[in-house]
C-alpha cells in the first residue's frame, strides 16, 4: 500500500503548494488531474504520454530487480532516436514500406548499443554503472544537439535547429482518428505483456529475481553475474531506444533539440512506483503521464510554470521512499522507567 499512501501524501502537499503560490488548492488540483483527461483527445494524451514511460521503465524494472542500476535511460532513449532517424535523414526519397519498421529496429540497437557502454564498463573494471550511465546521458544530448546544429540541419529549415520532415512513410500511424494516439502505444501493452511473462514464467526471470535478493546464492546455482548485467542492461537499452524512435516517429515528424521531455528520468519513478512489477509499471505510468498532462494545462489555463509537473514527480518519490520505510521497520512507543534509565546511564 505504501504507494497509494505516497500518492495521497503528494495530493496532500500539492494542495499546500498550491495554497502557498496564491491558488485556490482544489480548483487547482481539479485543473491537474481531471480536467486534462475529461474528454476522449484528453485520454488519447494521457496514453500517449505513458507508453514511453511505461516501455521504458519495464526495462530499467528488470535491472533493478537484479540490483544493476541503469540510471541513463534518456541517453540510451536519445540514441535510440538517432540511429532510427538516421536512415531517414540520408534517405529522404525512398518511399520503401519497409522504412518504418528498420527505423524501429535501428533505434532498438543504437539503444543497446548505448547501454553496451556502461555494460562493458562494469563488466570488464568493475565500474559503477550509476555514474557510466548517468554522464553518457549528457553526452547524447550533446551529439544531438551537434547533429541538429551541423550536418543534419535542414538546409530549407530557416536556420531552425531540426533535421527535415520526414516522408509519411516514415510516421507511426494513428490508431484513433482526430487523435495523436499511434500504434506505440500497442508496443508498449506488448513490452508490458512480454516484462511480466519473462519475470513471472521464465527461468531467466527467476535468475533474476535471485540475482537481486541474494547475489551469493545465485551464484551458487550458476548464474552468471556478467551475463545477467549484459542481459538486463541491453534490454533496458533497447527498449529505451525503441521509445526514442516511437517518440520521433509518432509525435514530432523530425529531429530536434528536445526529443524527450525527461522520460528516461521519470521512467525510474515508475519503475519504483510500480513496485518494479509490469503491471504495476502500467498503472504508475498513467499517473506520471497525468502529471505531465496537468503541468500542461495548468500553464495554460491559470498561468503556473511548467515546472510543477517535475514538483509532484518528485514529491511522489519523496513520499513513496518514506512510506517504504515502513516496510522493514515499525513506529514503536515505548514507556521507560526512570529506574531503568539511570542503570543505563
Amino acid at each position: 500500500m505504501t504507494p497509494v499512501m505516497a500518492l495521497g501524501l503528494s495530493l496532500i502537499a500539492g494542495t499546500v503548494v498550491f495554497y502557498l503560490l496564491g491558488y485556490p488548492p482544489l480548483q487547482s488540483l481539479y485543473a491537474f488531474f481531471i480536467s486534462p483527461i475529461s474528454d476522449l483527445y484528453g485520454v488519447c494524451e494521457l496514453l500517449v504520454k505513458a507508453s514511453p514511460l511505461a516501455m521504458i521503465a519495464v526495462g530499467l524494472s528488470m535491472g533493478f530487480r537484479a540490483n544493476v542500476w541503469n540510471i541513463g535511460a534518456e541517453g540510451q532513449l536519445t540514441v535510440g532516436a538517432l540511429f532510427g532517424s538516421a536512415l531517414v535523414i540520408y534517405f529522404p526519397e525512398s518511399n520503401n514500406i519497409l522504412m518504418l519498421p528498420a527505423m524501429l529496429i535501428l533505434g532498438i540497437l543504437g539503444g543497446m548499443a548505448w547501454a553496451s557502454i556502461p555494460a562493458f564498463l562494469k563488466t570488464r573494471f568493475n565500474t559503477n554503472e550509476i555514474l557510466t550511465s548517468l554522464l553518457l546521458v549528457y553526452v547524447a544530448i550533446l551529439l544531438l544537439s551537434t547533429l541538429v546544429h551541423g550536418p543534419w540541419r535542414d538546409p530549407a529549415g530557416y536556420n531552425f535547429p531540426q533535421s527535415v520532415l520526414f516522408q509519411n512513410v516514415a510516421i507511426l500511424p494513428v490508431i484513433v482518428p482526430g487523435t495523436r494516439l499511434h500504434l506505440g502505444t500497442i508496443f508498449a501493452l506488448l513490452a508490458i505483456l512480454t516484462g511480466w511473462i519473462l519475470i513471472s514464467r521464465t527461468l531467466a526471470g527467476f535468475q533474476v529475481r535471485v540475482s537481486g535478493m541474494a547475489p551469493q546464492a545465485a551464484r551458487y546455482t550458476g548464474v552468471r553475474s556478467n551475463l545477467m548485467i549484459w542481459c538486463v542492461l541491453l534490454g533496458a537499452g533497447g527498449l529505451a531506444g525503441l521509445a526514442g524512435i516511437i517518440e520521433i516517429t509518432g509525435l514530432i515528424g523530425q529531429v530536434q533539440p528536445i526529443i524527450s521531455p525527461g522520460y528516461g528520468f521519470s521512467a525510474i519513478i515508475v519503475a519504483f512506483l510500480g513496485r518494479l512489477h509490469p503491471v504495476g509499471i502500467l498503472f504508475a505510468s498513467l499517473v506520471l503521464a497525468l502529471s505531465y498532462l496537468g503541468g500542461e494545462f495548468v500553464q495554460i489555463k491559470l498561468g503556473l510554470p511548467l515546472g510543477i509537473a517535475g514538483v509532484f514527480q518528485g514529491m511522489l518519490l519523496f513520499f513513496l521512499l518514506s512510506c517504504d520505510i515502513l516496510i522493514h521497520y515499525r513506529i514503536e512507543i515505548r514507556k521507560t522507567s526512570i529506574s531503568g534509565s539511570a542503570r543505563s546511564t
